[in-house]
């Protein structure tokens, strides 16, 4: 039985760590919305009701690499916490890096043929966060270094998960 709660203890460490890495990385990405964004631009901070953005009132932190780092940022978070929570396995991983790489190139894609957009259903207008998405691709810039990112953010995410597997073993 000790055997059994070592392992489950060990599972909810290799968890623990890379939900905490993924929500590190989050709150790293959202630094480029508060500090360096205007806040007009960015739905979660313009419609929020206090104001939480710092642009204009600071230095820029992250440059012109800023303007791409969310989807390397946002394809690698979510992969580390969906695997913290289903992900067991090299196979598993593997597939969660792929399928947030899927939804991240295809919502750039959006971007570029906001046309595609029609396939974006009417009740989506009266749920918050996502009652946005038809504006957030006819109006989001398409940027294949954004393509470029998201690639990198996935290829990244994998590496990191194999690694910390290898690490535990």
């Amino acid at each position: 039985m000790s055997h059994n709660l070592r392992n489950n203890s060990g599972w909810q460490s290799k968890s623990r760590d890379k939900l905490l890495i993924g929500l590190l990385t989050l709150l790293i990405g959202s630094l480029i919305y508060i500090v360096d964004r205007p806040p007009e631009q960015i739905y979660f901070i313009d419609s929020g009701g206090f104001p939480i953005s710092l642009n204009g009132r600071i230095t820029n932190i992250f440059g012109s690499i800023g303007n791409n780092l969310p989807g390397f940022i946002h394809v690698f978070s979510f992969s580390l916490m969906t695997s913290a929570v289903i992900g067991d396995n090299k196979f598993r991983d593997s597939i969660i890096c792929m399928s947030w790489f899927v939804v991240d190139v295809t919502a750039e894609l959006f971007q570029k043929f906001n046309s595609w957009t029609v396939i974006i259903p009417d009740w989506f207008k009266g749920i918050p966060y996502i009652e946005n998405t038809k504006s957030y691709f006819h109006n989001g810039t398409f940027d294949t270094l954004d393509l470029v990112a998201i690639g990198v953010g996935s290829i990244s995410a994998i590496g990191v998960l194999h690694y910390m597997r290898k690490r535990s073993r």
